[in-house]
């Protein structure tokens, strides 16, 4: 299980004149349009042993495994001058099938198979082909495989048909998010306080991670300065005015998420999980606010009657302020456990960033002109919210695997969290359970999961046995047993790595 996320620091504004610690985003100067025809011919070995380098929020024994791993390899002729890293966490049991897997099989001298004129290697066609007929894939299914070294389209079945993603979607809202916003990216809480310092806004800004603990620090740093000014008593105000539009997703109340707020303290949730449904609050923006009431009321700082909502007061300046995680960080959570909660922050702050409306038409509308912009095939696609739960969701399998090959392009460095925070074969988020310790696609598959009721979809990255780096989306609808469905599509992803050409 992976370990708490650590937080960073968050800084009290003692002097009124400035927002200490303020974050900017990262930007990516200088980077030329990819093109699917020209990418690096060692990319696919230089991901397998070296994109999990990249540090993220999960600094679990795996992590510390894969590191190792990586550092003891040279298949890529790239240098690592970085010092040892320090001691930590023993690799977590299931870690050496991981690195077992990625270690061995491995064929660099093995030809390319000549293409087919529907744009079919002959040994993907004679492999997949079986597969995908398979009834547990429902009534309709696409496919599209991609050596992300290359570019070049290895296989395609139904490529360009539109069909429902389910949380595959989160693949293209994380893309769009760090296009916009660079993977430096820290979402910020502020308390402001008006001149008179007796009127304060807890003003949110859209990070659902914000949990218990920063809530007391921001409680604890603005009672500092208000102490400071000798006042015992406040007016309490909360601003969830920078998210727009309704609240509730379109599938109404639901475990899968919380009503979508610009303010809420633990994705809104009822119970201790940090993943998965549980029971949300139906006010998450009200229940912070009286926490935090509750807090400075506990510091013996009084607010009256409780908290309402409302904007800052003129000249308001903060006083207290807590950053999020990086962007990098919150990608990497999102695809790891098929967060909904932030899937949707990430949209409205891709809409922020866009000048776009935070709300769900404006995200759509956002994420769309960032793909755009990364010249990925948007026929027929439909961003109708960043989770997925929304089935007016829209996509192609080569818009999917598209967006992967864009994320493991050299030239787009601010897109390697996607890869990095997809969950991995046999070992952890979604596909957990989903892989046999020994079986083959352990360790090699890295892959987002997604389901609703009749649709089943896969999409990832695996290692072949030549040591390329292969995108894939799978997707299938009318399934009628999401088990069965499943193991289809494991079983497809799983025949990749297994391929002996």
């Amino acid at each position: 299980m992976a370990e708490p996320v650590k937080r960073p620091s968050i800084n009290p504004l003692k002097k009124l004149g400035g927002r200490a610690g303020a974050s900017r985003p990262s930007t990516w100067n200088g980077l030329s349009n990819w093109q699917f025809t020209a990418g690096s011919a060692v990319l696919g070995l230089a991901l397998a042993a070296g994109a999990v380098l990249a540090a993220g929020p999960w600094d679990s024994g795996q992590r510390k495994a894969e590191q190792e791993w990586a550092a003891a390899q040279d298949r890529t002729g790239v240098a690592h001058h970085e010092p040892a890293a320090p001691s930590g966490p023993a690799p977590a049991p299931s870690a050496p099938a991981v690195l077992a897997g990625l270690s061995s099989g491995i064929n660099k001298s093995a030809p390319d198979v000549p293409g087919t004129p529907d744009g079919a290697t002959a040994d993907l066609r004679a492999t997949l082909t079986p597969l995908l007929n398979s009834s547990a894939l429902g009534t309709v299914r696409s496919a599209v495989v991609i050596d992300t070294a290359t570019g070049k389209r290895l296989y395609g079945k139904r490529a360009d048909t539109a069909m429902t993603p389910a949380s595959t979607v989160k693949i293209a809202t994380t893309v769009a998010a760090l296009s916009a916003l660079g993977p430096g990216h820290r979402i910020a809480t502020t308390v402001q306080a008006s001149p008179d310092s007796r009127a304060l806004t807890l003003v949110g800004g859209g990070d659902p991670t914000l949990d218990k603990a920063a809530l007391r620090e921001l409680a604890a740093d603005t009672v500092r300065v208000l102490r400071d000014r000798g006042i015992d008593t406040v007016r309490l105000a909360y601003d969830t005015s920078r998210y727009s539009g309704p609240a509730l997703h379109p599938i109404g109340p639901n475990e899968n998420i919380a009503p979508v707020s610009a303010l809420m303290v633990d994705e809104g949730r009822l119970d201790r999980s940090d993943s998965g449904p549980a029971p949300r609050s139906g006010d998450p923006a009200g229940d912070a606010a009286r926490a935090f009431a509750g807090l400075l009321h506990d510091a013996g700082i009084g607010t009256g009657s409780g908290p309402a909502p409302g904007r800052p007061a003129a000249k308001s300046r903060p006083v207290a302020e807590h950053l999020s995680i990086p962007l990098s960080g919150l990608v990497e959570r999102a695809l790891t456990n098929s967060d909904n909660d932030i899937a949707e922050a990430l949209a409205r702050q891709t809409a922020l960033a866009s000048g776009e409306p935070a709300d769900f038409a404006g995200g759509r509308r956002a994420v769309t002109a960032q793909l755009k912009k990364l010249h990925l095939p948007l026929a027929g696609a439909e961003f109708a919210d960043g989770s997925g739960l929304n089935r007016q969701d829209k996509v192609t399998a080569g818009l999917l695997a598209g967006l992967l090959a864009r994320a493991a392009d050299p030239a787009h460095p601010e897109l390697r969290p996607v890869l990095t925070g997809l969950p991995v074969a046999g070992f952890s988020g979604t596909l957990k359970s989903r892989y046999a310790p020994k079986s083959t696609g352990t360790g090699l598959i890295r892959a987002k999961t997604g389901t609703l009721t009749g649709v089943n979809t896969l999409a990832g990255t695996v290692v072949d046995s030549q040591g390329r780096l292969l995108a894939f989306a799978f997707l299938a609808s009318g399934t009628t047993s999401p088990a069965e469905a499943q193991s289809a599509l494991d079983a497809l992803a799983a025949s990749l790595a297994g391929r002996t050409r």
